[in-house]
């Protein structure tokens, strides 16, 4: 296995893969929580990325910003 950099790995499956001209995104089920990544047509093809398939979502943002309604 590879070494990365990135802490923020979460095992998940794929529950849909809606593919674009030029990107596609992969809707995600991890343990009930739902996430959508968008990557590009050109990688899910690679990745063979289809429902029920098993991935490991690495996120690494530099901000994340939250807010709340006054």
């Amino acid at each position: 296995m590879m070494r990365l950099s990135a802490r923020n790995q979460v095992r998940a499956r794929v529950v849909g893969v809606t593919e674009g001209e030029a990107t596609a995104n992969v809707e995600l089920d991890a343990s009930g929580v739902r996430m959508v990544a968008s990557i590009t047509a050109e990688a899910a093809r690679e990745l063979r990325l289809s429902e029920g398939r098993e991935v490991v979502a690495m996120i690494k943002a530099s901000d994340v910003m939250l807010a709340v309604p006054d």
